[in-house]
């Protein structure tokens, strides 16, 4: 099967469709706000889980390796919705910090948005690659993905972290 056509149309919509939330009007008459705490432990968890997922390949444990990984892929859609829902329902939160703080809160959320935005067609050809049995091509692939999808789950949780006292 060719998941070219579907990786395409995921990794290019749903970065422009969260892009549009910060643009869009709220959807009010909601008060979901322990949302961005349910998103830090659900970014928390993949970044563990993935930890495990290595460590299990690495042990030559495919199928516990392939079963962390759909968990992880799993929980990543469930934050998806969840971080959808969350700035559909609620204004943005600045951050409040200064001085060299600031700097370091700043440098994390832009590098976090943009891996995130790259994460998905990683994923998502390296899913692909591994469905398809194309090991060695997953393989090296993944040693990009791993690291990359490692950090975004890690920056997620730096991030409420650092903004959750502007909340």
């Amino acid at each position: 099967m060719n998941h070219k056509p579907l990786i395409t149309i995921l990794s290019l919509i749903v970065p422009i469709l969260v892009g549009l939330l910060y643009i869009t009007p709220r959807i009010t008459g909601f008060e979901i706000h322990f949302l961005p705490l349910v998103n830090a432990i659900i970014n928390g968890t993949v970044f563990f889980i993935l930890l495990f997922a290595i460590n299990a390949i690495k042990n030559g444990n495919r199928k516990l390796h392939e079963k962390l990984i759909y968990l992880s892929l799993i929980l990543s859609v469930i934050f998806l919705l969840s971080y959808v829902i969350h700035h559909a329902t609620h204004d943005p939160v600045s951050y409040g910090g200064e001085g060299v703080l600031k700097y370091i809160y700043y440098f994390i959320l832009i590098s976090h948005i943009a891996l995130s935005a790259i994460i998905i067609p990683l994923v998502l050809v390296t899913l692909s690659r591994a469905i398809k049995e194309k090991f060695e091509a997953h393989k090296s692939i993944a040693k990009i993905t791993f690291p990359i999808w490692l950090y975004v789950a890690a920056t997620g949780v730096l991030v409420y972290v650092l903004i959750s006292p502007y909340y």
